[in-house]
């Protein structure tokens, strides 16, 4: 098994960020990590991943080993320092994977800047046209005719407040809960991973400012039913392989068919079996052989 070191970086911007680097390989590979998460999630990835890969896993602004200097606003924030990361760790001619969450930010950093990776790799991934935030009504639904607009609605959000009060009070049986009823819905890590998966989610410092960059985040062509789209996803014209669980309660299938629409001939959808929002977990097996044969036709 390869090496996998902990290394830190400081950005011009004055974050400092965290990373996982595995040692050896030859093709370089940048993952980004999803919500309540880090670079520590993708400890299956780097363990089994083919050794050929040269693999980064970059811990976000306000995740992880990541410093939290200043809030982020949208989800540009998070590609722009990954942008910095590349730069300053000289990466060329990389392949990108995100997940959930970290979809997006790759999906953000492919139409900012269309030169930088050569494959895109989208893991249950939120939508081009955001992740849409509702009111909730009495009985605890959506109310589709209000959307929450501004922070403070996204900060005092009867599903949000009490996950920012977890963390602060590392209430990790309620943070298994969430999880086991929302993503570990088919497997689940072996006990002492779990754990530290449940440790690790209590570093995120920016749950709010992450829904609120989420909920307002548009890269199509369309209004998504708070903003119009700025259209920034016609510059992302490198192919994109977008895997999706037959079974993910966070990730709806119309947001994975937004993305399908809206990279038309440059996405490639495949549907994963008996697998939630942790193909991580989940579907190990089925996302590396789908990874591997969606870079090998550059290669090839």
């Amino acid at each position: 098994m390869k090496k996998v070191l902990l290394k830190k970086t400081t950005l011009s911007n004055g974050e400092t960020l965290g990373y996982r680097e595995r040692e050896g390989g030859s093709v370089p590979l940048l993952l980004i990590h999803g919500n309540m998460t880090s670079s520590k999630h993708f400890d299956t990835f780097l363990e089994k991943a083919d050794e050929k890969y040269k693999i980064y896993a970059l811990d976000l602004r306000g995740f992880g080993e990541s410093t939290y200097n200043t809030r982020v606003e949208d989800i540009r924030d998070f590609a722009k320092d990954v942008k910095l990361f590349v730069d300053q760790i000289h990466l060329k001619d990389f392949a990108l994977l995100g997940w959930s969450l970290g979809g997006g930010v790759c999906l953000q950093y492919a139409a900012l800047y269309p030169d930088d990776c050569h494959h895109l790799i989208l893991i249950s991934s939120v939508s081009t046209r955001g992740y849409p935030l509702y009111e909730m009504d009495e009985l605890g639904r959506p109310n589709v005719n209000h959307r929450l607009s501004t922070r403070e609605e996204v900060e005092g959000d009867s599903r949000i407040a009490p996950m920012v009060t977890a963390y602060e009070t590392k209430n990790y049986p309620f943070l298994r809960a969430v999880w086991d009823s929302l993503v570990y819905v088919y497997e689940k890590p072996e006990e002492e991973r779990y754990q530290s998966y449940l440790e690790d989610m209590t570093t995120q410092r920016n749950l709010a400012d992450v829904y609120y960059s989420l909920n307002s985040f548009n890269l199509s062509n369309d209004h998504n039913g708070l903003k119009e789209g700025s259209n920034e996803v016609q510059n992302i014209q490198i192919p994109v392989l977008i895997l999706y669980g037959d079974k993910d309660y966070v990730i709806t299938q119309k947001m994975t068919r937004e993305i399908t629409v809206d990279l038309g001939e440059f996405g490639t959808y495949v549907e994963l079996n008996k697998c939630g929002h942790s193909p991580l977990v989940d579907a190990l097996d089925q996302v590396l052989h789908e990874m591997n044969h969606f870079l090998n036709k550059k290669e090839g």
